[in-house]
């Protein structure tokens, strides 16, 4: 079992036509995530990666045509902002934002934004998720882990990467892993994703991986010792 994302979820990549969101595109699919949609304004109406996934200029579009409910942004920072408030205001459950560089005093903005939605979103500056076996999205590779039992939390990129495949090559599975980035203002903080895990039939361990700077491991410490 996973948390968040599953074999049914279908994904809208904002960002899809520049080179980033292209070649994520392509590694999502592979992994058999259904990406049923791109969105960059001005570009509605074509198609990408062999007429696989139809663009259209916004995410409401997107949604009202292939029934997305989860996005991924692959777009400048400068553009990120607007692109999860898009993604928000279209009804989008699960925002999963790559995008690095975003400023604090936006996502400050975002985060209070997005307490008045019924959207979760992880990141930005993260690697996004994956749920072995049943779809990715974002970044993480989908050849270094198998499905288990074990949940992943992390603020680090890198050593999210490692775990997994160290994890992996131990014949250990993961139920799910949620990168959740390393910012100080982020969307899913460690104790959201804990709380989910917590509520997994199917995740019995968890796996938490910390990053130098915040207070978010000793907030975490303590909802674990409740």
């Amino acid at each position: 079992m996973s948390i968040l994302i599953n074999a049914e979820t279908r994904v809208v990549e904002q960002g899809i036509t520049g080179n980033e969101g292209l070649f994520h595109s392509q590694q999502m699919l592979y992994y058999n995530t259904k990406v049923v949609s791109g969105v960059s304004p001005g570009k509605g109406g074509e198609w990408v990666l062999d007429g696989k996934i139809p663009v259209f200029d916004t995410v409401k579009n997107a949604k009202e045509v292939t029934g997305a409910n989860a996005s991924v942004i692959f777009v400048p920072a400068k553009y990120a902002p607007d692109a999860i408030y898009e993604a928000a205001d279209a009804g989008i459950s699960l925002i999963v934002c790559i995008t690095e560089g975003v400023p604090v005093q936006d996502m400050m903005r975002i985060k209070r934004y997005l307490r008045e939605k019924k959207t979760r979103m992880i990141g930005p500056n993260c690697p996004g998720i994956l749920s072995p076996g049943e779809g990715k999205i974002g970044i993480i590779p989908g050849n270094i882990s198998i499905p288990g039992n074990i949940g992943v939390i992390s603020r680090s990129g890198t050593l999210t990467y490692e775990v997994m495949y160290s994890l992996f090559k131990a014949g250990k599975g993961v139920s799910t892993c949620v990168g959740i980035g390393g910012d100080p203002i982020k969307g899913m903080n460690f104790v959201d994703v804990l709380e989910l895990f917590e509520s997994d039939v199917k995740t019995d361990q968890v796996v938490m991986i910390g990053e130098i700077g915040g207070n978010d491991e000793e907030i975490a410490a303590e909802f674990i010792g409740k």
